[in-house]
This record gives C-alpha cells, structure tokens and sequence, in this order.
C-alpha cells in the first residue's frame, strides 16, 4: 500500500470546524484523556489555549485540511532531552488508512537528536498499537493501572523507538 500524502503543519483558529469533525466523536475520543467536544466556543479555546500554546503539536493534513493531530512532548529537564513522547490519531473516516503510522513516520524523521521516543497506548486500543508497530517501534510491556481516563484506571502499553533499534532515527 502507498504511504498517504500527508503534511504537518501547526494549528490555527480557523481550523475550529475541522477539528470538530473529530473532537465531536465519541469513536474517536473514547481512548483520548479528553472528553468529546460539543460546542465549536469550547473547542475555539481549546485550540487557543491547549494546542497553539504547544511546543510541538501538529494538524495531520491531507492537502490543507486537517484530519486530526500528532503532538510530541519532551520532559523539562536536561536529563529529558534525549528522550520525547508521542500522541497521535485520526479522524474515523480516515481510520484503516495508513494516515496516522505515515504521520509518527514523519515525526520520527523529524526528530533526529532524540534517543528515544515513547509512546502509550490503552491495552484495548488495538489499531494504535498497530501504528505503532507498523512505524517501527517496539512494544516494551505493559504499565499496569497507570492511568486514569474517563473516570477509569486502565493498563497501557508502553512502545519506544531508538537509535539504536536502526528504525527511522
């Protein structure tokens, strides 16, 4: 299958109605650590004060219209800088489609000084566990009642990729 033509580019305000095609579903929200949005206002603040804030969070774009959104977070400290973790997905009409294994493909490349970068997925959510793999990294175990979404405490499992596996770095 050929790799989607995709870019990534930062967000703006005026990407409110797109993102709320996605942010708007249930389906596409069930795994996320936010709640589905209802209103474009909530969703207008968001984008302003959440995602443009962001040191490195990204529309995943086919042509210019966004279909959902990559981010990539270092930790603080000098100890940190050698490793980052990742945070992706799609809209539903695009699952299946290859959109979100191309767009952790480009973060990866995009990404070179890092040594590692991480990546956690709920136990259940079988088709970013296949991005994931799919993008090279490789599944390290799982992290037993280590997060609480939506009220529930639930098992993630932790994915990494490094230099040193001779993966996309």
């Amino acid at each position: 299958m050929e790799s989607p033509k995709i870019t990534l580019r930062p967000f703006n305000l005026s990407d409110v109605d797109a993102f709320m095609a996605w942010a708007g579903d249930d389906r596409v929200s069930h795994f996320a650590g936010w709640d589905t949005f209802t209103s474009k206002d909530d969703a207008l603040n968001y984008i302003r004060d959440t995602i443009i804030p962001h040191p490195w969070y990204r529309a995943i774009c086919l042509g210019d219209r966004p279909v959902r959104s990559v981010s990539v977070k270092q930790g603080p400290g000098a100890a940190d800088r050698c490793r980052a973790s990742i945070g992706y997905g799609v809209a539903h009409e695009y699952w299946g489609r290859g959109i979100a294994t191309r767009a952790v493909e480009v973060v990866v490349s995009e990404w070179p000084h890092l040594m590692r970068l991480d990546g956690l997925v709920d136990v259940e959510n079988l088709g970013s566990q296949r991005v994931l793999e799919k993008a090279g990294f490789v599944r390290e175990g799982v992290l037993r009642k280590y997060m609480v979404v939506k009220g529930r405490t639930r098992d993630m499992v932790m994915y990494s990729v490094t230099r040193d596996d001779g993966g996309l770095f």
